[in-house]
């Protein structure tokens, strides 16, 4: 008998169970006016850690403000922000060792930024010039640093589930006592790959973290149009792993939620699924118009939710920060990035050679035989690309 069956209660009537009946607790431990609640259990948290947690979510607000204006204007062709949640984000990313491996989704750069990416490598990458880390072949925002743990993130939706479940495999088989967090919208649950990639980890052992920006929309769809149960923690309990629903808006209670399920993966060799309820306040990249289904209504109430602004206060209130200090943060960043972004919309694109490298240890013969056919014909059509594409 297994010990599913085991644990099973016996019942002699017909007894159903609906979504109701698993009631899943959402955890707070910070208010809206950055006062924590009076019963609330901080996470491991000090003056240092706060400030860096603190210095990532300006940069990224400034990014994204930045970024997007470029995108308006022609500079780069696509942008995603991570507005309004970055607190799901960087509470959890501030959880975690330099050790463990980050695959995210396309919405979580500032868990790249915590980990030190620099705002020279993030214009390389949004430009992609002749310095990007992934030589030009990637969309905007898909960043990827071998360096940081940070792996490069695919466009096809919820891909990084299954992988994320391989890399803690993996890491478990090493001995190391790291962890894999993989980032995904509660959209991208409704993937066929979220569902294997869950029963492999409950399966295998595999100390994952799961992490689910709950944002309220897949793109357009809302969340009562994708599924009728209850979110998406319910599905980890199915799983049979231990499961968590936090205020993805409430830093400190991502980030205790996030410390505890590393603890634990790492101690049992287990997966956790962390739910966070939050809300995509920007656009869902720079191509969507969020005016087409939601309202200004609903966006102003959320703007009242704002994380960045919630933990700021929790700062102000410890004493840890001031407003002349947060202001000078934003004007800071805001010239860096300006001036970053002139220097790297300047440099060249990568050697088109370098197109076929990086993959096998020495290109076949028919990879370089395409690379050569190309070449041909961008000499042949030299005015349909772009004179930067003459460094052949």
């Amino acid at each position: 008998m297994s010990n599913a069956t085991t644990k099973n209660q016996t019942v002699h009537r017909v007894s159903f169970l609906d979504k109701d009946s698993l009631h899943i607790p959402i955890l707070k431990v910070l208010q809206a006016d950055g006062t924590t609640y009076e019963k609330a259990v901080l996470p491991l948290i000090d003056e240092k850690l706060a400030k860096r947690v603190h210095d990532t979510l300006v940069f990224t607000r400034v990014l994204d403000e930045r970024m997007l204006g470029a995108q308006r204007q022609g500079r780069i062709s696509f942008y995603m922000t991570c507005t309004g949640e970055e607190a799901a984000i960087v509470g959890s990313a501030s959880a975690l060792d330099d050790g463990d491996v980050i695959l995210a989704q396309y919405r979580e750069h500032a868990a790249l930024r915590y980990r030190g990416f620099t705002t020279e490598q993030f214009m390389n990458q949004l430009f992609s010039n002749e310095k990007d880390l992934g030589k030009g072949r990637q969309m905007p925002i898909h960043y990827g640093s071998e360096a940081l743990n940070y792996q490069t993130i695919s466009s096809p939706l919820g891909t990084q589930i299954p992988q994320a479940t391989g890399v803690a495999y993996g890491l478990k088989m090493k001995g190391q006592r790291n962890v894999a967090i993989c980032y995904f919208g509660e959209g991208a649950a409704s993937e066929g790959d979220f569902h294997a990639g869950l029963n492999m980890a409950a399966v295998l052992n595999a100390p994952t973290i799961f992490f689910c920006r709950n944002n309220g929309y897949a793109i357009s769809t809302p969340t009562e149009e994708q599924f009728a149960g209850n979110g998406i923690a319910s599905r980890g309990v199915g799983y049979g792993m231990h499961t968590i629903r936090v205020d993805g808006n409430d830093m400190l209670a991502v980030m205790a939620a996030t410390q505890q399920a590393r603890a634990f993966a790492i101690e049992n060799n287990a997966p956790v699924l962390i739910e966070a309820m939050t809300y995509r306040l920007g656009a869902h990249s720079s191509s969507d118009d969020p005016s087409g289904y939601r309202s200004k209504e609903e966006e102003a109430k959320w703007q009242q939710h704002d994380p960045v602004k919630r933990f700021k206060l929790w700062l102000l209130n410890k004493g840890w920060l001031t407003e002349a200090e947060d202001a000078a943060l934003y004007e800071k960043y805001r010239e860096e990035v300006l001036a970053a972004v002139k220097v790297a919309e300047q440099l060249p694109v990568p050697h088109l050679d370098e197109l076929i490298e990086d993959v096998l240890d020495e290109p076949t013969p028919i990879l370089k035989q395409q690379l050569k056919a190309l070449k041909q014909h961008v000499k042949k059509y030299p005015k349909s690309y772009p004179k930067s594409a003459g460094r052949l």
